[in-house]
């Protein structure tokens, strides 16, 4: 196969943060509206389906706004601010010592395993990862638990949130400079949300003559009820996404040599 560049999301797809930085947003919704309000798993994926809610930060605060407009109060009357908003999110995620975590992320299982991205490398496909999280949140799981060594990563700190693609045609740089790649191989995006598949199609519009794919990957929270996987995979496909699946790692070199192939 010729070579392929492959750029990873991380949350929901390299790992699962079902149990946290959703918990986390749910916590901060609750605990924001006073107990009045917690968003349930199907609150925060319709959310996020308008596609511009990819930082949870900004997830959480938009809820509780969004609660209290709807009992008449203006998002300008607020008893608290953004950053009260982010430092109890972060007490939840991290846990209450940031130089010590023992919060939700502790328990994130893995999507994906190395020895996947070490078949992806021998088929010919080049790998990074573009991620709304956190740098050192991201390397927590890159360096910690895959054991990756230095690998090209595009974080929070990097660029603009998605649907903005700054962050992916920086991924992309990044790895056409590391391994001295021809500027014009297909780019595949695999990513878990709309914010994700419309990344891809922005990408498409600003740079036409190269090809982009972008790959949905169903989040676990959603696996166990076949109408909710029907539903967000439907979404993702309404975004743009050329293909979903169930699992980062049935995107094999084979599946990514077919999918490329009918693209170009």
């Amino acid at each position: 196969m010729n070579r392929v560049i492959l750029v990873f999301d991380i949350d929901g797809v390299v790992r699962d943060v079902s149990g946290s930085y959703r918990r986390a947003l749910a916590d901060a919704g609750e605990h924001f509206t006073a107990g009045a309000f917690r968003p349930n798993s199907i609150d925060i994926d319709s959310l996020k389906s308008e596609g511009v809610w990819n930082n949870d930060w900004e997830a959480s605060f938009e809820f509780v706004c969004r609660y209290f407009e709807g009992i008449g109060r203006s998002r300008n009357e607020l008893s608290f601010n953004y950053d009260e908003l982010v430092a109890f999110f972060q007490s939840r995620y991290r846990g209450p010592d940031d130089q010590n975590w023992t919060g939700y992320i502790c328990d994130e299982p893995l999507l994906l395993s190395p020895a996947y991205l070490e078949d992806l490398i021998i088929g010919g496909v080049i790998w990074g990862f573009f991620s709304g999280a956190m740098r050192d949140e991201a390397a927590y799981v890159l360096s910690g638990k895959l054991s990756l060594n230095s690998p090209v990563l595009v974080a929070m700190e990097d660029a603009p949130g998605k649907p903005d693609p700054t962050g992916l045609f920086m991924a992309i740089e990044q790895l056409e400079s590391l391994h001295n790649l021809p500027k014009n191989l297909p780019v595949i995006y695999a990513g878990d949300t709309v914010a994700d598949i419309y990344t891809v199609v922005k990408s498409r519009e600003l740079q036409p003559n190269r090809v982009w794919l972008g790959m949905g990957i169903l989040p676990p929270h959603v696996l166990d009820d076949t109408v909710r996987c029907e539903a967000y995979a439907t979404a993702l496909k309404n975004a743009g996404a050329a293909a979903v699946f169930r699992n980062v790692e049935e995107l094999t070199t084979a599946r990514i040599e077919v999918l490329v192939k009918t693209a170009v």
